[in-house]
């Protein structure tokens, strides 16, 4: 019997020591794992979609780095129905299950949460894109899927291209439901804040920043990460993001943006694999494993 396993994806099983990134991804984790075992428990680093993985075997699955989920989401929606009911998950399966489909932004604004202006567009929904953006004034533009992590499936749609770009969200709706937003002009010019929240409290921050004529602030897009000290307005507003889940979750990352007013916005609340930045403030890999052990 294993106390705890780290879900990583099977090529991070074995990581690449001439690929900093991987790494990155090797030290987050082990940081973590030391942390865990300083506590008395056993851990192991296994892959999610291990098909011969007894996971009755497992205590507690603690999701990390399972990001290729994204390109396999129903294989990995069956999965965690399957492996709920042989093992604890963390974050728990029903927060796991409503974070992965961005209408739970929806549910967050409801509980008084500001996020960034977003529209919902349902599976089969006939739009007209161009009246839409006249309507809010958005002529500037982020299409993206409801299921989707790490910029998948984003489009950027600038002024004068609303047209060209009708045909393509019209098809992308045959598939799948979308999400329709202004283009927060901040991400370009100040980046990305991102809080890290354990527990409920946050432990540490980092600013993301896209690379130069680019507004994608993830890393596999040329993005950089910084360290950053966040402002109480800023803590505050995560720690409320946070409490605002329906039960409250061992981790969670919260993503932020200033709007053209400068008030902050809600862009993601990251709880289901979101990379925690624990290599900026190992303290907090000590502060999770409390809370995972906490759970038994």
């Amino acid at each position: 019997m294993t106390d705890i396993a780290l879900l990583t994806e099977a090529r991070y099983l074995q990581p690449d020591l001439h690929d900093p990134y991987q790494c990155q991804i090797a030290l987050e984790e082990a940081l973590l794992a030391q942390a865990l075992r300083r506590l008395g428990l056993s851990v192991q680093r296994l892959a999610w979609d291990d098909a011969q993985q007894d996971w009755s075997r497992v205590r507690a699955a603690v999701l990390r780095s399972t990001w290729d989920y994204v390109a396999r989401q129903q294989q990995f929606e069956d999965w965690l129905d399957q492996v709920a009911r042989q093992t604890l998950l963390v974050n728990r399966y029903d927060l796991l299950r409503w974070n992965l489909d961005k209408h739970y932004l929806r549910d967050l604004a409801e509980q008084d949460v500001a996020i960034v202006p977003t529209l919902f567009l349902e599976r089969g929904q006939q739009v007209d894109l161009s009246a839409l953006t006249q309507r809010f004034g958005w002529d500037d533009l982020i299409i993206k899927p409801a299921v989707g992590a790490g910029a998948s499936g984003l489009l950027r749609v600038r002024p004068g291209e609303h047209d060209a770009a009708q045909a393509s969200l019209q098809q992308s709706l045959q598939q799948k439901a979308m999400l329709l937003q202004p283009f927060m002009h901040s991400v370009a010019q100040q980046g990305e804040i991102s809080l890290c929240v354990i527990g409920g409290q946050v432990t540490h921050a980092v600013r993301k920043t896209p690379k130069p004529g680019d507004f994608r602030v993830q890393d596999d897009h040329g993005g950089s990460v910084h360290p950053y000290w966040a402002e109480p307005e800023e803590i505050r507003f995560a720690e409320k993001a946070v409490a605002a889940c329906a039960v409250p979750p061992q981790y969670a990352r919260v993503d932020m943006v200033r709007d053209p007013a400068g008030r902050l916005r809600l862009m993601e609340l990251e709880l289901i694999e979101p990379e925690l930045f624990l290599r900026f403030n190992p303290l907090a890999a000590r502060l999770l494993a409390a809370e995972i052990a906490a759970i038994f």
